[in-house]
């Protein structure tokens, strides 16, 4: 098990640490820790704070994803999605969303905005290489396995 330190900044004792919303639940439920309401009009975007920041262990990532209910009754997802946080960032963790609705969206303190999920990230060393091992795919790319 890893173990991922979170601070609430000053200002946020009302804002919840990040948690997960059932037993099972692969993402940690962000609040959103804005001053007061913020109207995200369709087709805007806007970088929403959190209230926390953290520490997390060098073989982890955390991304930040889109809350379904709120994408599919108002419209608004995350943008960069997933978004990555690296383990050695430590300002406050913010969520950039967008208003892809017909509709406009209020974001109200406390509201739960996103969602955070922890992956391993592996250990990867780059190698330059004159050739490339053969496949039967070779260099095709999009839509080339006919989907």
């Amino acid at each position: 098990m890893y173990q991922v330190q979170f601070k609430r900044l000053e200002g946020n004792e009302d804002i919840a640490i990040p948690k997960k919303m059932s037993e099972w639940a692969a993402g940690f439920d962000l609040q959103a820790s804005v001053g007061e309401p913020v109207v995200l009009q369709p087709g805007e975007r806007k970088l929403i704070p959190t209230g926390f920041a953290m520490a997390m262990p060098g073989e982890l990532e955390a991304q930040i994803r889109p809350r379904s209910g709120l994408a599919y009754k108002h419209g608004i997802t995350c943008l960069n999605s997933p978004g990555t946080i690296d383990a050695d960032y430590r300002g406050e963790v913010k969520v950039l969303l967008v208003n892809l609705g017909d509709q406009p969206f209020t974001i109200t303190r406390g509201e739960r905005i996103a969602q955070m999920v922890f992956q391993l990230v592996p250990a990867v060393t780059i190698i330059e290489a004159e050739e490339l091992s053969d496949t039967v795919r070779g260099a095709g790319g999009f839509g080339h396995t006919g989907v």
